[in-house]
């Protein structure tokens, strides 16, 4: 048992740093209550924490390679507790977001150092468990956070959230100073902060413009803005990418089609798996009236499925290649969130049952393998470089779908409150019906008319839900159908190739034949 305590401790940090990209989406509507905030704020506390981690990922990765894995991975522990601790003393929505963005900075530190720390840790057999086992505890993670955020928030209070944080980083680091080995560091050219900074810009610009052009309009001029800094921020990513002698992604990787493949099933997976959660657990406090933990435990059959499907994926895909079980974990995925449709006006929360499941089944087939694919289409001397492009897509596809989703959810919701109700401020009515407090809407309207603005609030969620739903569909099976096309059944992952013979360097060194 002893010589798993590594395991765990790397466990520890990886589980606390992915729930919390969707521990926050079941405490929306409390914290919107107490903070005051707009729908706008809590996109944004949803998504600084998820684009501050995907923005760091690459460059924070190279920066392990220099000071050692060991080192980053508990300076990012500390970060993300001190952080956690700022997030739940927030007196405000700005104070918030901003500790949201310092969670960002330290979740980056770990996650990049998971897999060198996983490699250095075991070898042979073990080492293969123990990426199963991780690769479990990765996927499954982002779907526990709403119910472990639900019992929290029912039963202390929203900042609780925030406070587990602290003794479980408390751990991790006494587990990791006692039981993982120190790694030294090694300097290999300048760390490409050009680069650093020009992805962080563009994926910053990205995001800032989706989330605003659901309150200003995709044709405002501060969308457009914004849209055109993350285009010429691309550009200048992809010119010092290829001008700078250590760049944090080597392009020729992208005529790789299985990788590229690869990587945009990890982007789209967690956009149409995970973002929609958001929009869902408001609906289920705000308009149907169910506690924080009630919410967390309706969305949990999603968890479950993964769970089960992901700790049988060996034996259910045992002669199958990699491509197939994320292609048809892609369908799944979107299959599920299509089946969300059917929730109507007089819709309970078990409408979104089916859906939930059949999702949860894709999760649990897509996540466990994704990972060990990438790396095995990829040379040996790229497997760092490819680690950090596929976290890279998984949040960074989490930040989008939040934006991207928020963004039609609210214009739906608008759009029906503006043409069939008859407010005096529906404008107003519909900002407060996205940002999740529709009790407080139907507080402030006289008796007489209570029972319509309620109808109308539950066609307007329904209208939004409906969109969602939609998009996240049509987003996971355009995925799937991609994976199945581009990615070819390549080598296996780092921790399952066998050791090379001593001498025979060169055939070690030659690209992977992967395309």
């Amino acid at each position: 048992m002893r010589k798993w305590i590594p395991l765990i401790a790397i466990c520890l940090g990886t589980f606390m740093l992915l729930v919390d990209v969707s521990i926050v989406n079941v405490a929306l509507p409390d914290m919107a209550s107490d903070l005051h905030s707009s729908f706008t704020s809590l996109q944004w506390v949803v998504d600084m924490y998820a684009l501050v981690l995907a923005a760091l990922l690459m460059v924070v990765g190279a920066l392990g390679d220099r000071l050692g894995h060991r080192r980053l991975y508990l300076a990012g522990l500390a970060v993300f507790a001190l952080a956690s601790l700022a997030c739940g003393l927030a007196p405000d929505a700005a104070t918030l977001i901003a500790a949201r963005a310092a969670q960002g900075v330290g979740g980056a530190a770990m996650l990049t150092s998971t897999t060198s720390l996983l490699n250095a840790a075991y070898q042979g057999r073990d080492r293969g468990t123990a990426f199963g086992i991780w690769g479990a505890v990765s996927g499954g993670a982002a779907a526990v956070g709403p119910v472990l955020g639900g019992l929290l928030t029912g039963q202390i209070d929203w900042r609780a959230i925030f406070y587990v944080n602290l003794p479980i980083a408390a751990l991790a680091i006494v587990m990791t100073l006692r039981h993982l080995k120190s790694d030294q560091g090694h300097g290999r050219g300048r760390l490409d902060y050009l680069g650093a900074i020009a992805f962080t810009a563009f994926s910053g610009a990205l995001v800032y413009a989706l989330i605003e052009g659901a309150d200003q309009g995709w044709g405002s001029s501060t969308v457009l803005t914004w849209l055109g800094v993350a285009a010429l921020a691309l550009v200048a990513f992809v010119l010092v990418e290829l001008r700078v002698p250590h760049p944090l992604l080597e392009l020729s990787l992208l005529r790789n089609r299985s990788f590229v493949g690869l990587t945009l099933a990890a982007l789209l997976i967690n956009a149409a798996a995970f973002a929609h959660l958001t929009y869902t657990g408001i609906w289920m406090q705000s308009v149907l009236g169910l506690s924080p933990i009630q919410a967390g435990l309706a969305i949990c059959p999603l968890a479950l499925a993964a769970f089960v499907v992901s700790g049988n994926n060996a034996r259910i895909f045992r002669k199958a290649p990699p491509q197939l079980a994320i292609g048809l974990g892609l369908l799944l995925v979107g299959a599920g969130a299509l089946l969300m449709t059917l929730v109507s006006p007089g819709s309970s929360w078990t409408a979104a049952l089916p859906g939930l499941i059949v999702s949860g089944l894709g999760v649990g087939a897509a996540m466990p393998v994704m990972m060990s694919a990438a790396l095995g289409s990829v040379p040996r001397e790229r497997v760092g470089m490819a680690s950090g492009v596929v976290n890279t897509g998984r949040q960074l596809g989490y930040a989008l779908g939040i934006a991207v989703l928020g963004t039609f959810f609210a214009n739906r919701v608008q759009s029906y409150v503006t043409g069939h109700g008859h407010l005096a401020d529906p404008h107003g009515t519909a900002s407060a019906l996205s940002g999740g407090r529709a009790q407080a809407v139907l507080a402030g309207v006289p008796a007489d008319r209570r029972d319509a603005v309620q109808g109308l609030v539950h066609s307007a969620f329904a209208a939004g839900l409906d969109r969602v739903y939609l998009i996240a569909g049509v987003t996971g099976i355009v995925a799937g159908l991609l994976v199945l096309a581009l990615v070819r059944r390549g080598e296996p992952a780092p921790w399952e190739r066998k050791p090379e013979p001593a001498g025979d360097q060169t055939e070690a060194a030659q690209p992977s034949k992967v395309s």
